[in-house]
């Protein structure tokens, strides 16, 4: 089934705040717990996390994410804050570790919604939530189809990557068609080659992509990289594409039209993904391609957003 998008529209609630719900196992390593589920159920899951509700998870594969973002409201230079939701498919009983973790790692967390085996998506609208990054396919489809931002992140810990995420600026790495775009050039690619992509995105060049899911996440990064001058600035971010010369035109005139600054653009033209990720040290790299989230999830932490005509034709 097509994986179609809603008209473009500005789907933010508040412009002045960035709002991102993330899945409790996206969070924290939760995966013996979770084996612990599969195998034996959730009576036994359920009895296991109030048994060790004292003991603190490890992070997961987005807290240095979560808390680099959580960090940029410590500042005294006014610009949008940011928070962070935690949407969990966890009881309130089983949530309590999670919250009691939270705590102990000092993350300024404090709205939840347990749902207890159901989809926390739904909550996205009443919390005004931007962006939902989860380990749930399900979950962040649906959110796509309703116009958010949203990728899969694949659990693990938190050192299972060799990014430079030691360092204190944030940054993010983005792939262009079907995330910062739509897809309406990579429909091309697919149905009819290279070179009539090649020749369309020539012929196009002066005429703006549409935005895709990820478009209003990047705006709202902009508007607090613009409260800070650029030598100087808490975040990073990266538009790490396959595409090269001369499809890059279009991408660079359109980052233009919308008044959105991208401070590094690597236009790699087939080339793997991953050891430039890694060079450019990603706190997390957003992709619609799983074998692009292969290369790169080796050595950041790395999301993928099922949108486009490449979702679709599987």
């Amino acid at each position: 089934m097509e994986n179609r998008r809603p008209p473009e529209k500005d789907y933010r609630r508040d412009p002045d705040t960035l709002i991102i719900g993330i899945s409790s196992r996206a969070l924290f390593d939760l995966r013996e717990s979770h084996e612990l589920f599969e195998a034996e159920g959730l009576e036994v899951y359920s009895r296991y996390q109030v048994d060790n509700e004292n003991v603190f998870l490890k992070p997961g594969v987005a807290f240095p994410l979560v808390q680099k973002l959580l960090a940029l409201n410590e500042d005294q230079v006014e610009h949008p804050r940011v928070e962070v939701i935690l949407l969990s498919r966890n009881s309130a009983d089983t949530g309590l570790r999670i919250f009691n973790t939270i705590e102990h790692y000092g993350l300024n967390i404090e709205r939840a919604a347990f749902t207890n085996g159901e989809s926390p998506y739904k909550y996205m609208e009443a919390y005004g939530a931007d962006l939902l990054l989860s380990t749930n396919a399900s979950d962040v489809r649906k959110a796509l189809e309703q116009g958010y931002a949203a990728a899969t992140i694949l659990p693990g810990s938190a050192g299972s990557q060799d990014g430079k995420h030691n360092s204190g600026q944030l940054r993010i790495a983005f792939d262009g068609d079907a995330v910062i775009f739509s897809d309406e050039a990579e429909r091309i690619y697919q149905e009819h080659g290279l070179e009539r992509f090649s020749n369309s995105e020539r012929d196009a060049a002066n005429q703006p992509l549409s935005g895709g899911p990820f478009k209003g996440v990047l705006e709202a990064l902009h508007k607090i990289q613009s409260a800070f001058p650029i030598e100087n600035n808490p975040i990073r971010t990266a538009l790490v594409t396959a595409r090269s010369a001369p499809a890059h035109k279009r991408v660079v005139l359109t980052l233009r039209e919308w008044g959105i600054r991208i401070d590094e653009a690597l236009f790699l033209g087939g080339r793997s993904k991953g050891e430039f990720l890694k060079a450019f040290g990603a706190d997390i790299f957003f992709d619609d391609q799983q074998v692009h989230i292969e290369s790169a999830r080796e050595h950041v932490a790395s999301a993928h957003v099922p949108n486009g005509v490449v979702n679709a034709l599987k």
